[in-house]
């Protein structure tokens, strides 16, 4: 687990103003899905970034990146759970998640 979250995006922030029960809601279900199986937080959020670079989500390609780095991933292994996924997202999809990597892992430093 992480000891501190990093603030929410503008449009997150907005959406629980909103609607708090639905995104707690979503909290809920991320945190059961995570306990439901034997992966490691590390391991989940790198499968989680490559489902996200597979919907083009740069918000959640950050998202995850930042969390599997604070996780224990090390940058290397983020990118290489980005080009694990070429053959099935496509090159110019994975070009695009690999600068949205960069943008986490230059501020991770």
């Amino acid at each position: 687990m992480m000891s501190e979250q990093a603030p929410k995006p503008g449009w997150h922030q907005s959406i629980q103003e909103r609607y708090p029960g639905f995104i707690e809601a979503v909290d809920e279900l991320g945190a059961a899905v995570r306990k439901a199986g034997p992966l490691e937080d590390k391991m989940a959020h790198l499968v989680q970034l490559g489902a996200a670079a597979a919907l083009r989500s740069e918000g959640a390609v950050h998202s995850h990146a930042r969390r599997a780095l604070e996780s224990g991933a090390t940058p290397d292994e983020v990118r290489h759970a980005i080009i694990l996924v070429t053959s099935t997202i496509g090159f110019p999809n994975v070009a695009a998640a690999l600068s949205w990597v960069d943008d986490v892992v230059a501020k991770h430093r």
